[in-house]
């Protein structure tokens, strides 16, 4: 028999500016049945005032793993990832970039900058639910990630 080892410890950060996107996504956990804290912020300053836990953030859990969307106002997706990747108490967050861009320039400038994945984000809400449940089943089963 084996046991099933709950990760839901493991807090998400969504980045995303989108109302629409944030209601889907966070559908997309219910009905995907994942139980991670998915803790949002709206535009890339914010989410790095959570992953530096400044101002209002101060008491900010570290995420276990990013969601990144890359069209937003601030500070976009690419400057937030950049940030994230060359700090030293922040790049080891997998960062997956979910976003509505199939320009190859985008997914080029995204692994340039160390993100751990490039998803397009899908359009029916089926797929949608699919792919949170194979992230988290990718990132939080399968591969090992820093605690």
């Amino acid at each position: 028999m084996t046991e099933i080892t709950s990760h839901s410890e493991y807090p998400f950060l969504l980045v995303e500016d989108n109302p629409d996107d944030i209601m889907i996504t966070k559908r997309a956990f219910i009905m995907g049945n994942i139980y991670n804290k998915l803790y949002v912020v709206q535009d890339g300053q914010e989410a790095m005032d959570f992953l530096r836990k400044r101002g209002k953030h101060k008491n900010a859990p570290t995420p276990a793993l990013i969601l990144l969307d890359l069209k937003m106002p601030r500070c976009n997706g690419f400057e937030v990832l950049k940030e994230i990747k060359t700090d030293e108490n922040l790049r080891s967050i997998p960062v997956i970039v979910l976003t509505s861009s199939e320009s190859e320039k985008d997914i080029t400038n995204a692994y340039k900058l160390g993100c751990n994945n490039y998803i397009v984000k899908p359009v029916s809400f089926e797929k949608f639910i699919k792919t949170v449940v194979e992230i988290k089943q990718y990132w939080l089963i399968i591969s090992k990630i820093p605690s």
